[in-house]
């Protein structure tokens, strides 16, 4: 153990004189969470809607003006009369309007003879997220249109939905926050475990090491222990941190710091413990940082950190069922945003600390001496 901390002592001194280092490993996954949390977390408001009413009766005159209070209400959307079709269609193709409701001549006819009234949403499906957010709220507008006057006194002979919510709305920063943190952990064992380790190999501080009484399992604990002393201390202090800056309640609740901590820990293990298989048999200093970008794409995306992975083609959840970050993140989100026990994270603890285990044996079975 001497010889095994005080490898780790030598790596935490040199990583403790990167100051830069310290910083941008932290700041990046604050940015990308503060960033991304409310880039893609908030509802999409303020759209162009162009209200073109060809018909003028009094069902058109009443849509009119129930579409101008929930646009005034909610401030999804702002109607802009339109007296020409193709002015509107015009400025729809010209990106001065999100969508055109067009209320058809008869319209009124029709729906006081209850003979299939319609009325038309003409969107800009280039963007998707607009166009699906429109079509949603008008088709519940279009809904509370077709209500008809309930008389108070008598019992409603229609078939109702009361959703019950088991917790509080979580808005999507929360949503993103425990994928950030295995984020922070992710870069600090890229950048103080996989490069430093792979820029001492081709500068020869490895055979150095073991002229010494040093063995090869000692170098290898002491490695995978200083790059995951590194990566816990990262992944709390962006965990503190972000917990403040999400709003996610009772963040200092000691039960929950504790259980967050073990996450943490085991999560760090099992991705040095990876990344130290990655870069076992890797001398070419450039190789670590060329594969950041690729390592990131399809460790973190699959995970379901920002989106959910019941929306993912068959090929991506079969990936993202042997990704540490998938188990570390659902682990992270129990206790983040539900504050569960360990009874619910049991098996992502099982999976990681397995995973640490099996790609901590393949290194060692791998790691040989260049001279």
């Amino acid at each position: 153990m001497q010889r095994i901390w005080a490898i780790i002592e030598r790596e935490l001194r040199r990583f403790r004189r990167s100051p830069t280092l310290i910083i941008m490993s932290l700041i990046m996954p604050i940015a990308q969470l503060v960033v991304l949390g409310y880039a893609f977390g908030g509802q999409v408001k303020h759209l162009k809607v162009g209200m073109v009413d060809q018909d003028r009766g009094v069902p058109a005159v009443r849509l009119r003006e129930l579409s101008n209070a929930v646009g005034a209400n909610a401030r999804t959307f702002e109607t802009i009369e339109y007296h020409d079709m193709g002015a509107a269609v015009s400025d729809l193709r010209n990106g001065r309007l999100n969508g055109v409701v067009a209320i058809p001549p008869g319209f009124s006819r029709r729906t006081l003879a209850r003979d299939d009234p319609r009325v038309a949403l003409i969107e800009d499906n280039t963007d998707n997220f607009v166009s699906a957010s429109l079509a949603a709220t008008f088709s519940n507008l279009i809904g509370a249109y077709n209500q008809p006057a309930v008389d108070p006194t008598r019992v409603s002979p229609q078939t109702s939905l009361d959703v019950v919510e088991v917790y509080p709305y979580v808005p999507y920063i929360q949503y993103l926050l425990p994928g950030s943190i295995v984020m922070s952990v992710f870069m600090m064992v890229m950048i103080g475990g996989g490069i430093i380790f792979v820029d001492d190999k081709a500068r020869g501080l490895h055979e150095g090491y073991l002229v010494t009484p040093i063995t090869k399992l000692e170098l290898i604990m002491g490695f995978n222990l200083s790059g995951a002393i590194k990566a816990v201390v990262a992944g709390f202090v962006l965990m503190t941190i972000g917990a403040l800056i999400a709003g996610v309640p009772h963040p200092f609740d000691p039960v929950r710091l504790l259980r967050l901590l073990v996450v943490i820990v085991v999560t760090s293990f099992a991705l040095v413990s990876m990344m130290f298989l990655l870069m076992v048999r890797v001398n070419d200093p450039l190789i670590p940082r060329a594969t950041f970008g690729v390592l990131n794409t399809f460790l973190y995306f699959p995970s379901g950190a920002v989106y959910p992975q019941q929306a993912f083609p068959g090929w991506m959840r079969a990936l993202a069922k042997v990704d540490p970050f998938t188990y570390a993140v659902h682990a992270l989100k129990c206790l983040l945003l539900k504050n569960t026990g360990f009874g619910a994270i049991g098996f992502d603890l099982l999976y990681l600390m397995a995973f640490s285990i099996l790609t901590m044996t393949a290194a060692t079975l791998l790691f040989r001496r260049t001279l």
